[in-house]
């Protein structure tokens, strides 16, 4: 069965904090209102460019803290999307831990909402204090149980290289999540993004991102991480818009178009270096076997892997793909 996502964006509503790495209008590429009947034609649309059958299609509110909406206004979207269940499978939404109760778990149940997404960012206390998170770890834990139990499915998103934080500490991060079992995870390296206050601390000095490469490489730990503990990752760093990479956007951090693509590549650059000892074996021709559907991946970004294994081992590698049922 093929699964359809339609994400509506709700930029910066329903949140009244101000995070050190927040601006939701740059990080969506959307700035515009969107009310309940925009959201109808919408869904309408996509579902008239879906084949309904063997299909699941999901409509998922992004951009903001969804819960955080006065009472009225989520009602108001939730019925909207909700009027086109059966030809819908799924409402997914994005909140903050804190704006998760019994009497928002009742409203989200009454409109068939079947995944919540938590804003954890960090499971560190101190972390989510320096970025002004104003919720800790705790919430994120009793938020998790409160939608467990209510029977919708739980996600976690995380964030690398916050204000503050170590890769020690995002680590730990991943363990905490691993801990609290959600069905998925979302893993975004933190960029800092003009007009916030992360660019005051890193133009003083005080905030020092990490580069592509140190980002990247927690990152493939985190997600070699959490698919041993079965945990669906999906997504690996932001998404691209003209919005966001826009000259001057961006002022310093981790971004890059193809993040997920590098994690890849990495990730299989760690199984293709275990199927060798170079230590003990005089190799100068490796060839890979994997499915035809990962040859990029091994291959890596713009062949990354080839050139890493020839300038580390001296070995040409080939990658052979194979189709598996």
């Amino acid at each position: 069965m093929r699964k359809y996502n339609l994400p509506i964006f709700i930029p910066h509503r329903g949140c009244p904090h101000d995070c050190a790495f927040c601006s939701q209008r740059k990080i969506t590429g959307i700035d515009t209102e969107v009310t309940p009947n925009q959201v109808r034609d919408m869904i309408k649309s996509f579902l008239d460019t879906v084949a309904q059958e063997n299909s699941s299609v999901e409509v998922a509110f992004f951009g903001g803290s969804f819960t955080g909406l006065e009472t009225a206004t989520q009602e108001a979207f939730l019925k909207a999307a909700a009027e086109f269940f059966p030809k819908i499978d799924g409402i997914r939404l994005s909140t903050r831990p804190d704006y998760i109760d019994e009497e928002i778990i009742s409203l989200l149940k009454r409109y068939g909402v079947t995944t919540v997404e938590l804003g954890v960012q960090s499971s560190n206390d101190e972390v989510l204090r320096l970025n002004s998170r104003g919720h800790d770890f705790q919430s994120v834990i009793k938020a998790s149980n409160l939608i467990k139990n209510a029977g919708i499915t739980v996600g976690h998103q995380m964030m690398l290289g916050m204000y503050g934080s170590t890769p020690q500490k995002d680590m730990q991060t991943v363990s905490d999540i691993i801990s609290q079992k959600p069905a998925c995870v979302r893993i975004y390296p933190v960029v800092t993004i003009k007009g916030t206050t992360l660019e005051e601390l890193y133009n003083s000095g005080k905030y020092t991102p990490y580069t592509v490469e140190q980002a990247a490489m927690l990152a493939k730990d985190a997600v070699k991480l959490f698919n041993k503990a079965g945990i669906e990752v999906i997504r690996v760093g932001l998404h691209s818009s003209e919005e966001l990479e826009s000259d001057g956007n961006i002022v310093a951090g981790p971004y890059h178009p193809a993040f997920g693509e590098l994690v890849s590549s990495l990730i299989y650059r760690d199984i293709i270096e275990q199927t060798f000892d170079a230590s003990t074996q005089n190799i100068k021709e490796l060839m890979f076997f994997c499915d035809a559907s990962d040859v990029s991946k091994a291959v890596g970004h713009k062949g990354m892997n080839k050139k890493y294994f020839y300038e580390k081992y001296g070995i040409k590698l080939t990658v052979k793909g194979e189709k598996t049922k």
